[in-house]
């Protein structure tokens, strides 16, 4: 499996995946950080990770770019169903994509009251070994996650920062409530986990 190349916004519009989250990778060929990001990507997809990922060569395509307000590349549009959530900048280790991707497979989780699971973002460093714990607990639990890696996201950083007035991770914004550290039973809490 590789990366399906797309040709239009109007392509792009029509191929993406309703109910998951959809990566759209915009590059350059020719480019040595577009080339980085495609490998690695590719290298991801290789080694069995399953998501709809699409590829955009700006050379060739320029109406994508403009429409999402891309200015630089390689960028990797990030999507829940059509809708359009964020941009992760510059080639990112392979490491980095397979947390993102993964991270995409576990879908929203219905509760027994059938209300739907919170929106949980973990702020996390590769090198964070309790980062690690948590995120594995997420996934035993079936808990959807989006991950930000503010390692490579200043702005992230900051604002994280800001809404715990902390810097260390992990981090965990749970429907809108951070919870600094991996704070199991607050965490088991505030999403359901028995």
């Amino acid at each position: 499996m590789s990366l399906q190349n797309i040709k239009s916004l109007d392509e792009l519009k029509k191929s993406l995946d309703d109910n998951s989250r959809n990566f759209v990778l915009l590059y350059k060929s020719g480019s040595e950080t577009s080339e980085c990001s495609y490998k690695n990507i590719e290298q991801v997809i290789d080694n069995g990770v399953v998501v709809s990922i699409f590829a955009v060569d700006v050379k060739e395509v320029r109406d994508i770019h403009i429409h999402y307000g891309v200015t630089s590349v390689p960028s990797l549009l990030v999507f829940q169903g059509e809708k359009f959530e964020r941009v992760v900048k510059g080639c990112n280790d392979d490491g980095y994509y397979k947390s993102l991707f993964e991270s995409a497979l576990f879908s929203a989780k219905k509760l027994e009251n059938d209300t739907p699971q919170k929106r949980v973002t973990v702020y996390s460093t590769p090198t964070c070994s309790w980062c690690t714990t948590l995120k594995t607990h997420l996934k035993k639990n079936g808990i959807s996650y989006s991950e930000i890696d503010v390692s490579k996201d200043q702005k992230a950083a900051e604002v994280m920062r800001s809404r715990s007035g902390q810097q260390g991770v992990p981090q965990t914004d749970i429907g809108g409530e951070m919870i600094v550290g991996f704070d199991k039973t607050k965490i088991n809490k505030l999403l359901n986990i028995q």
